[in-house]
């Protein structure tokens, strides 16, 4: 059976360059538009399974015509957008309008270097064939506005999914622990379910490894910090882990936990090839495990492609810490978390509206039983 797939694009080396790498694939039949117009006219006459949309075209550009997929033609999506800041903007609205996953080009507009991608692409497509659209979700941080800023620059707990049971000092006196997440296709939407539905005096920090170029990561990050209660940023340097905040590892590079002076810190490291996928979330849960006793470990697997960070957090789990695979019915594309399940290592399976409440429950001191969707794994 042949899936068809559309590349809209208004440069016609792009079209020819993005259609020899999809007809590698002898299952893919592959058609061509110029501008968002063309594409709206070929998906009524084609039906595509999957559109690849490039972003920035005269006529009409790929934003607006994407809204008009999503209302009129739902049907998975994949962006081809530039490599840069003003890219990254419109890549992170896209995923909010409904576009399933992205490829940045090397280049810019125009990249000479974008057959080096032939295999992402077509793993981004093949993924995309098999991701499920789900309506957008509305946090109590979209439903209520922004949270307001107080003493110290934090946010209220507003957006919180329960209130909090614990003083700040209490927190402060527990030991030493962090929040784990490993996230990758469909990452920045369910992130954007769930970071904002943690109090801003959650009492562990929360560090995320989500597949992402390094030209993406920081600007996803102020986008979070806008949302959350919690403060978040991307790491940089040596990073301070502290409760009240969530960290983004930078992408192109890998992200660990580390301890200097005694203190739990997150560090910005080179790629290490040995893994497949960067920030790669197998090195950031083992390093944890180096560092921090695994009973104050949570670990989070979101959706994704792959197997990044199952082998490791199912070591969690055998070690005494607590693990919550993101259930199949909301993961976008449901790899990484089936891993993780498959390895007996989900101390709970969920979905990614429950999740946040979870993690509080948890963090609060109650046990895997006590917390909300037991383990089912």
């Amino acid at each position: 059976m042949k899936h068809k797939i559309l590349v809209v694009d208004d440069s016609a080396l792009m079209r020819k360059y993005l259609r020899q790498m999809l007809e590698t694939q002898d299952d893919f039949e592959v058609h061509t538009a110029r501008d968002g117009e063309d594409a709206l006219r070929q998906i009524r006459e084609l039906d595509p399974d999957v559109v690849t949309l490039d972003i920035n075209m005269p006529v009409m550009d790929g934003l607006t015509c994407l809204s008009h997929i999503m209302t009129e033609f739902p049907r998975p999506v994949v962006m081809v957008s530039s490599l840069t800041e003003k890219g990254a903007l419109a890549t992170f609205e896209a995923l909010e309008l409904g576009a399933v996953d992205y490829l940045p080009k090397p280049d810019g507009t125009v990249s000479l270097r974008i057959k080096d991608l032939t295999d992402e692409l077509v793993a981004k497509v093949r993924a995309a064939l098999r991701a499920k659209r789900r309506p957008r979700r509305k946090t109590r941080a979209r439903e209520e506005g922004l949270p307001k800023r107080s003493v110290g620059g934090r946010a209220s707990p507003k957006s919180s999914t329960r209130p909090s049971t614990a003083s700040p000092a209490e927190w402060a006196a527990a030991e030493e622990g962090v929040v784990l997440i490993g996230v990758s296709t469909g990452g920045p939407r369910t992130l954007e379910e769930i970071l904002p539905e943690l109090p801003a005096d959650f009492p562990l920090p929360v560090l995320v490894a989500q597949h992402m170029p390094g030209k993406f990561t920081r600007v996803f990050a102020e986008r979070l910090n806008r949302q959350c209660a919690l403060r978040v940023a991307e790491v940089g340097g040596p990073t301070p882990l502290e409760p009240g905040t969530a960290w983004i590892a930078r992408g192109d590079a890998d992200v660990v936990v580390s301890r200097r002076k005694g203190r739990l810190v997150a560090l910005s490291v080179p790629a290490d090839e040995r893994f497949l996928w960067h920030p790669s979330v197998e090195r950031m849960v083992r390093s944890a495990l180096d560092h921090v006793p695994p009973e104050r470990l949570i670990a989070v697997e979101l959706t994704g492609m792959g197997n990044d960070g199952a082998e490791a957090m199912a070591e969690v789990h055998r070690r005494g810490g607590r693990t919550v695979a993101e259930s199949e019915e909301t993961a976008v594309v449901f790899g990484m978390p089936r891993e993780l399940i498959e390895l007996g290592g989900a101390s709970a399976v969920l979905p990614a509206d429950q999740i946040a409440e979870q993690l509080v429950e948890w963090a609060l001191g109650q046990s895997p039983a006590e917390g909300r969707g037991a383990a089912r794994a």
